[in-house]
């Protein structure tokens, strides 16, 4: 077989799917499931599609082929797919499966077109930490410190971080925020919850390891720890300087509170050196 190297790089595929009547199923792409860009071909029209932000789909006037092929599936992957959701039952979709999150690390849902193609749509898994609207817990106390070696390794096991782990890099890791706040359960006089901030003190700031123990999530801890941490860069944080953070699409609604929006950028981790 050819080495792949010398093929010319795939750009993207289009489905092409067999309907009955292709100019009703572009009507209903664009009108109901809300693809801004269609077009067709042919007088009467015999072929057509449409397509959003990159993802296209064609359509195949075959009535003998449509009817066996009803309840094939294509799967979309979606950026903002709890706003697609909301914007799919405002317009009375057929949607026979809800938004949940699913077993494979996916959140989705499904929806039944006027052929009865399923089509499912799918992106991050949704949050179960909600933006609280209730106080913070009478037991818990917010206090402007970063956390020690063993209360930080303790949060970050709870959630599953493992990466940075060692004491030693865990001391290094405490020695640079210029800010840190954690949350302590006065009861159990154990720190349920932290956040980091960094900066070169003079136009940068970054958010790092907002972190609430899995027991004290969705009571107000984290957004008692990002008030915290807003309040000083509001107070302290010098004049038109950036403020950032990397997070999850699940989680943006949380942070967005807090005045932060979605913005692009571009990481790089360092690969281990070979000994």
């Amino acid at each position: 077989m050819e080495n792949e190297a010398t093929i010319a790089p795939l750009s993207h595929v289009e489905p092409i799917l067999a309907v009955a009547d292709v100019v009703q199923t572009v009507n209903y792409w664009h009108e109901v499931l809300g693809f801004p860009d269609k077009w067709t071909w042919g007088e009467p029209p015999n072929y057509g599609g449409v397509s959003w932000h990159g993802v296209s789909i064609q359509f195949s006037q075959n009535e003998k082929l449509a009817l066996p092929s009803k309840g094939n599936a294509i799967f979309i992957k979606v950026k903002k797919l709890e706003a697609l959701y909301e914007f799919h039952q405002k317009r009375n979709t057929a949607i026979v499966e809800p938004l949940e999150n699913k077993p494979w690390g996916m959140a989705g849902y499904t929806v039944q077109d006027i052929n009865g193609y399923y089509i499912v749509f799918a992106g991050a898994m949704l949050s179960d930490r909600k933006i609280s609207s209730t106080e913070l817990p009478t037991t818990v106390k917010i206090i402007t410190r970063t956390p020690t070696v063993k209360e930080y390794q303790h949060l970050t096991a709870s959630v599953g971080w493992s990466l940075y782990s060692s004491d030693e890099v865990v001391t290094k890791l405490l020695s640079a925020p210029v800010f840190g706040v954690i949350a302590e359960d006065i009861a159990t006089n154990e720190v349920i919850g932290c956040a980091l901030l960094l900066s070169d003190n003079a136009s940068f700031y970054y958010v790092k390891d907002v972190v609430v123990h899995p027991d004290w999530q969705s009571k107000h801890v984290g957004t008692a720890l990002m008030g915290e941490i807003t309040a000083w860069i509001q107070k302290n944080g010098s004049a038109n300087s950036l403020v950032s953070l990397i997070t999850g699409e699940n989680m943006a609604p949380f942070y967005k509170q807090f005045g932060f929006t979605p913005a692009f950028c571009m990481i790089k981790y360092v690969e281990p050196v070979k000994k």
